[in-house]
């Protein structure tokens, strides 16, 4: 997949994030059709938000989701908006998730921004900003 950058409101972005988290107790409880709707709730809560998700893996003890935002979407709403939404969402029709677990999710969540370019190379274009040979004969 290549670099695809949005530009908008005076900005160009690219910003991907990466989210993990789990269960209450990481109990294994998304399985069978609480996966299959948790799936479905993940997706229109991102569409909803236009959050495009480039991964999703829901496994029995946890979610992965590697999602693209706006800037004005900060890492701890998107958590937030998908955690909330489909906790009340998943205990409202599976009864068996009110009964065995206090809360559906735990409190915790993992978030790592997602970048196309490493710090290290970041780092090494801005210390050789002058360098640049269309930059020799410029004096500031």
């Amino acid at each position: 997949m290549g670099r695809q950058v949005t530009a908008g409101g005076g900005g160009v972005y690219d910003l991907g994030y990466h989210v993990v988290w789990c269960p209450k107790y990481r109990r294994p409880v998304l399985v069978g059709p609480v996966r299959d709707r948790l799936e479905e709730l993940l997706r229109a809560k991102c569409a909803e938000h236009d959050w495009p998700i480039v991964a999703l893996e829901i496994e029995p003890d946890h979610v992965h989701l590697f999602v693209k935002a706006h800037p004005k979407h900060p890492p701890s709403y998107i958590a937030n908006q998908l955690k909330g939404f489909t906790s009340h969402e998943l205990r409202g029709e599976f009864g068996h998730l009110r009964s065995r677990l206090p809360t559906l999710w735990s409190r915790s969540y993992f978030m790592a921004t997602v970048g196309a370019v490493s710090a290290e190379a970041v780092r090494r274009y801005i210390d050789t900003q002058n360098e640049r040979p269309w930059r020799r004969g410029v004096t500031r």
